[in-house]
Parts: C-alpha cells; structure tokens; sequence
C-alpha cells in the first residue's frame, strides 16, 4: 500500500489550457501522476481544462540537485510552522514537498508523507533516510511523538538545526577566506614561474655576466616547474586525495586532525568555542524533550563536530550512566570551559539544565560569531603581506641582474 502510493507521488508536470466558472480563460502549470489525474484536480478546483499535456523535459536531462542540510533545516522549520498553525501532519507534508523548489528535496518528503500515510510512525519514517536526518533527529520526533506533543518537538528541532547550520556556516566562513586567498597567491605564482620568469631567462643569457645568487635560485625553480608542473600536480593531487581518504576512514588520522585543530592559533579558540556551542545546544534540546540524560549524551557525542570532544562526551555518559553529576563529569574531563562547568551545576541543581544549557548555547554561539569577525579582520593584512612578499621577491629576483648592469655601466 505505502509502495503504491510512494509510486503515485512520483508526479510530473502537466501544462494546462482551461477556464474558469465565469469563463475567463486561464492556463499554468500543475504536479500530478498522469493527465487524468491533472484533469481531475483542475475541476475539483472550479476550472474546465481544454488543454492538458506533459511538460516536455529538458534535452539532457536536470541535474539532479543535492539533499544539502540547509535544505533539512529549511523543512523543519516549515513542517513545524505548518503543525503549529494545526495543519494536519499528511496535509503539511504535501503542502512542504509540492511547494519545494528542489525535486529531489521534493521526491524525499513526498516518499515520507506516502509512508505516513500508510500507517508509518514519523520517527521511522524519518529513520529510512538516515543520511539526510541522522539520529538525534529521529529520537526528538519519536520522543514528541509519544509525548502527544510534535508541534512543540518540530518547533526545537527546527530551532536547533537552523544554529547548527549557522555555526558550520561561521566555521566555514573562517577557514574559507585565508584558504582561498592562499590558492591564488599559489595560482598567480605558479604562472610567474612557468611562463613570465622563462621569458627574463632568454633576456639575461644575453648579458653575459654572472647572475646574482638569489636570481640563480628563481631562475633554477622556473627550470624546475616548467619541466616537472605535470609531476608537481599529480603529487599535489594525490597527496590532497590520501589525505581526504584517510580523514574519512581512519578514525586515529581524524583524531590527529581534530586535535591538531584544536591546538591551531585563533582558529583553535574557534573550534573549541564551536565544539562547546554544539554540546550545549544539542544536549539543551534533547534534554527539553525529556530525553533521558545517558540517551542523550549517546547522541550528543555525534554533534560535537570533534572527537575530541566526541570521545569525551561518551566517557562522560559512562560516568553518568554510574550515577556521577553531569557537572563532575564534564570537570574531569578538562576541555569544557569554567562558565560551561558551573552552568551546568546551576542547572542541575534548580532542576533548568536545559534552560542553563540554552543560555550557554547563545554565549557560545555569539563568541564564535565575534571571534570569525576578528579573524577576518586580523588575517587580511597578514595576507596582503604573503601574497606582497611572494610576488615581490619574484620581481626583485628578476630585476636585480638589471640594476646590476646598469651599475656595471
């Protein structure tokens, strides 16, 4: 049954000619399975079609779009939107995957909506598509669920995704810029050395007097890349496709990462402060479901974005799990900052952990806004330096012979 229906859902799109009661004509675009069924919905509208036929497709074919998680973010908040405002659940995922711009974001809610609608728990129907909602969001949906209370749990899901997605954004934010800006300091090197510097080599072979050392050096690195550039690529290629390789399937080089990260100038401060905000939201809105504490540091420790911190957070499950303070445990563990630690104690002992871990959450999160700011401003000038020492030793190299002559002369 829910197979047919999945089926069913998979709609094309018709072009139609039609009018309306009052005989004014109209025309325009509408999803269905087949022509009949475009017809049908026309009329149940109040329009009589004239003309109906499939939107012809494009020659090659569109490109299938990704699942991105601002595309998830993006759905919870409309689904809790459209459940708050008492739409019902099948209704608000026809509504939320007909309306998406996306078609395979599209095909994905409609095939969860076809297992709703044959009888599915959301919580597994969600659980089918682990890669697009991993899960803590699956346990959040199962735990409003079961407490009668989804509207409320989509309303923190979809607060809590749009925070996460807002930290990675200001993580990525950081690293984006001085990585890109180096790349075309490399890039506009690489061209000096394999075609500008080549044409002064042809030059100063005609002076006939020794060239400066520094000159030699340059002259010797232009030999060096316009002989070898294919070799130089291939080992930049491959060792960036190793170490990609071995990030995803060595869990120790990912720790050596991770800690290796951690321990960088500026962007370390960064990381840790992310880490932090991670737990904190992450753990705040688990705990605010009702989540059991030792179940929810189970799947706290997979939304840190570190295992530094991941490692951390299940060795402090276990210490709970013993009977230990949640506050004690994170102590012990020495990563977790003094205000995080005695925030927690406040909470655990007014019994509002969630709410203390919320407000730790927002501290969090506008500390790393504030530190990616100050990290734009504080690596563009050490940037314009880099790039003007790269290129100006170049030019430098290159002009000297000539100043040299025109001493000689």
């Amino acid at each position: 049954m829910a197979a047919t229906k999945e089926k069913k859902d998979q709609s094309d799109i018709f072009i139609w000619e039609g009018k309306d009661k009052s005989g004014k004509k109209l025309k325009g675009e509408i999803p269905a399975p087949n022509a009949a069924f475009a017809r049908a919905e026309l009329r149940r509208q109040g329009i009589n079609p004239t003309k109906v036929s499939k939107k012809p497709k494009p020659l090659f074919g569109p490109k299938k779009k990704k699942i991105t998680p601002k595309d998830i973010a993006i759905f919870s908040r409309q689904l809790a939107t459209m459940m708050a405002a008492g739409v019902p659940l099948v209704q608000a995922f026809e509504i939320v995957g007909q309306g998406h711009e996306n078609p395979s974001m599209r095909e994905l809610i409609l095939s969860i909506k076809a297992d709703v609608e044959g009888g599915t728990a959301l919580a597994d129907a969600l659980a089918k598509h682990p890669l697009y909602f991993d899960e803590l969001f699956c346990n959040l949906v199962e735990a409003g669920e079961h407490a009668g209370v989804l509207d409320t749990l989509l309303d923190k899901i979809a607060t809590y995704k749009e925070k996460t997605e807002s930290i990675k954004g200001k993580i990525k934010k950081a690293l984006f810029y001085p990585v890109s800006v180096i790349i075309v300091a490399i890039v506009v090197t690489a061209v000096i050395l394999l075609f500008v510097i080549p044409q002064f080599k042809a030059l100063f072979s005609s002076f006939g007097a020794d060239l400066p050392a520094f000159t030699l050096l340059v002259l010797s690195i232009s030999d060096f890349m316009v002989e070898w550039w294919w070799a130089l690529g291939l080992g930049i290629g491959a060792t960036i496709y190793g170490i990609k390789s071995l990030f995803q399937r060595s869990p120790k080089f990912r720790e050596l990462v991770d800690r290796a990260t951690l321990h960088i100038p500026v962007i370390g401060i960064i990381m840790h402060k992310a880490a932090v905000a991670r737990f904190a939201r992450t753990l705040s809105t688990m705990f605010a479901a009702g989540v059991p504490l030792v179940e929810a540091l189970e799947s706290v420790a997979g939304a840190t974005g570190n295992i530094v911190y991941s490692k951390a957070v299940l060795a402090m499950r276990d210490e709970v799990a013993t009977g230990q303070s949640l506050q004690f445990t994170m102590k012990q563990q020495g990563i977790f900052p003094h205000i995080v630690v005695q925030m927690t104690a406040i909470g655990e002992e007014s019994g509002a952990l969630d709410t203390m871990l919320g407000k730790v959450a927002d501290f969090y999160e506008e500390e790393v806004d504030n530190a990616v700011d100050a990290l734009s401003s504080l690596l563009e000038p050490m940037i314009m330096v880099v790039i003007g020492g790269m290129v100006g030793s170049l030019i430098i190299a290159m002009y000297l012979p000539i100043f040299k002559l025109a001493a000689a002369v």
